[in-house]
């Protein structure tokens, strides 16, 4: 069994490694802020206020995005967490933002 499970997180951890950036960015996004942001090229966000992240670069600088993420990324409402992610996370986001914008 332990081998079994060896084997499933080797073929995993090589399915993530062959992922582009841009689609690992889209991935933490998907699981960390989908529920109330539109993430993607079109559609509406699915909490009325909260902004599609394909027009964040009206409000944020996406060349300093990626050290805000790693600071820890907060707005000015109270629903939305304070979310901190790592270098790398903050790096594959940042990609996958830059690669949505109007």
């Amino acid at each position: 069994m332990k081998a079994v499970l060896i084997v499933i997180g080797v073929v995993m951890a090589s399915a993530a490694l062959a992922q582009e950036p841009a689609e690992l960015g889209r991935t933490l996004l998907e699981d960390h802020c989908a529920s109330c942001h539109a993430i993607g090229k079109t559609g509406d966000s699915p909490r009325e206020n909260a902004p599609p992240f394909r027009t964040l670069s009206r409000s944020f600088d996406l060349d300093k995005i990626q050290g805000q993420l790693q600071s820890g990324l907060t707005a000015g409402h109270p629903d939305m967490p304070e979310f901190k992610f790592g270098e790398d996370d903050a790096r594959v986001v940042a990609a996958y933002l830059r690669s949505i914008q109007e």
